[in-house]
């Protein structure tokens, strides 16, 4: 696994606040005449240090949201547990995580660990099982929910 110095953890945490600031700027109010609901809320998961981030309809339509599945694949001959690599997120520790989707519009964030990248896949020496639902794209934006990034 690679370990990134100090300039790559800050450039990644710039992002995740961007990201963040994305989803606020692109939000509604978190109340409105006709009642609506904040485009995302972030609910603690008992038991751990992490939390459930739920988004409305509207806020994943607008965040484009994508997913995948955690699978098992064949690599250098040997069959592996392998995400896309586009749902690899680094924290500014440099730990790696991906979001699962547990349910619709649910979203948590899970420890993994990558043994090595090869294209467009990680492999993962631990993580979520097979056919784990997990996010390719907007990662970072939930992430930045999460963190509680615009509040």
């Amino acid at each position: 696994m690679r370990h990134f110095g100090h300039p790559v953890r800050w450039a990644i945490l710039l992002l995740f606040i961007i990201a963040g600031l994305q989803l606020v700027a692109c939000g509604q109010p978190s109340t409105t005449a006709s009642g609506g609901e904040e485009p995302a809320k972030v609910d603690p998961v008992a038991g751990t240090d992490l939390s459930r981030v739920i988004v409305t309809e509207e806020a994943a339509k607008r965040l484009d949201i994508q997913t995948a599945t955690v699978h098992d694949a064949q690599m250098r001959g040997t069959l592996r547990l392998v995400a896309p690599y586009s749902a690899v997120l680094y924290d500014m520790n440099g730990a790696t995580w991906v979001y699962t989707n547990p349910s619709p519009l649910t979203f948590v964030r899970e420890s993994i660990t990558v043994e090595y990248i090869e294209g467009d896949l990680a492999v993962l020496a631990a993580g979520p099982p097979a056919g784990t639902v997990v996010v390719t794209v907007a990662g970072p934006e939930l992430y930045g929910i999460e963190a509680g990034v615009g509040e």
